[in-house]
């Protein structure tokens, strides 16, 4: 008589069966990083290194210029003002296409992911052919004395369509995923629609909206292709810090040109600390939340 195997005896097998031989891990992981080396920490390290080659005073010199200064001060505005926009869109879009089924949701997520798929440049030039000088809206902005290319309206414009994906996609499979159950409870709890999304709904996707926000920004700040298109490149005015980049390294101005490109590789450096510190976290509550739990979760907290 055949005795059936536990799950348990079978186990080692299994894991034997799956698990590669050391050497071939070992060979993966040294190619992965050798290949990191050389396309990421290799550069990262060498933008440093001649940003800080003719000594500290030199790259502050740099920086404190002030068609420098006021390509920080643009970047950041145009960060300022397109970000908090596209978490309103995200936010917006998410709940609509997890909440509810209407005509025409495939062709709304379908837009959602279009500047992924349209190139920067692509999208700098048709803000150019709406509002341009001989574009649809052109003459009737002129008329109106209305400048919104070749100034900060336009990158923002610009900004805001190539960086508006990044929270609804992080949003949109996540709520998704968590269902209405909670939302349904708060509301026959009494809770309003305004504390159910406050006290259920945004403590869920917390983290998520946090991820997206920190991409978005990252991607706000370091755009170049379209601002390129809709800037005019007039410095000190409608200059980013990444066009400011380029214009410094085509004048063979090098050290300034790495110095603000430092600044870059550092925004770089922060969103990938802060997106590690996010997965960390939302691995660790993924972990408490799969811990055997003694009491319900109350509610009560939504209707109040």
């Amino acid at each position: 008589m055949t005795q059936a195997r536990s799950p348990r005896a079978t186990r080692p097998h299994l894991q034997a069966a799956t698990e590669e031989p050391a050497w071939v891990r070992r060979l993966l992981i040294g190619g992965a990083v050798l290949v990191l080396a050389a396309l990421l920490i290799v550069p990262l390290v060498s933008v440093f290194h001649e940003a800080l080659k003719k000594g500290f005073d030199t790259y502050l010199r740099s920086l404190s210029d002030p068609d420098a200064l006021a390509a920080i001060r643009l970047t950041l505005t145009v960060a300022v003002i397109s970000v908090p926009a596209n978490v309103v869109f995200g936010l917006a879009a998410s709940w609509a296409i997890a909440r509810f089924d209407f005509r025409g949701k495939s062709f709304l997520i379908t837009l959602i992911d279009l500047p992924f798929s349209v190139s920067p440049v692509i999208s700098g030039l048709i803000y150019v052919l709406l509002f341009g000088a001989q574009g649809w809206f052109g003459p009737w902005l002129a008329a109106h004395d209305i400048k919104l290319l070749f100034a900060v309206p336009g990158l923002v414009l610009a900004t805001t369509f190539v960086t508006f994906p990044f929270v609804a996609r992080e949003l949109i499979p996540l709520m998704q995923a968590q269902g209405t159950e909670e939302e349904e409870a708060a509301i026959m709890l009494g809770a309003s629609g305004w504390q159910t999304f406050w006290h259920v709904t945004l403590p869920n996707i917390r983290w998520g909206l946090l991820y997206g926000v920190i991409l978005c920004n990252a991607r706000a700040m370091g755009e170049f292709g379209a601002v390129s298109v809709v800037s005019g490149h007039i410095r000190g005015l409608t200059n980013t810090l990444p066009l400011h980049v380029e214009i410094l390294y085509n004048e063979y101005n090098f050290v300034a040109a790495f110095a603000a490109a430092s600044i870059l590789a550092m925004l770089g450096l922060v969103t990938l600390v802060a997106k590690t510190l996010i997965e960390w976290r939302v691995k660790g509550e993924q972990r408490s939340d799969e811990a055997p739990i003694e009491q319900p979760l109350v509610l009560s907290t939504a209707a109040q």
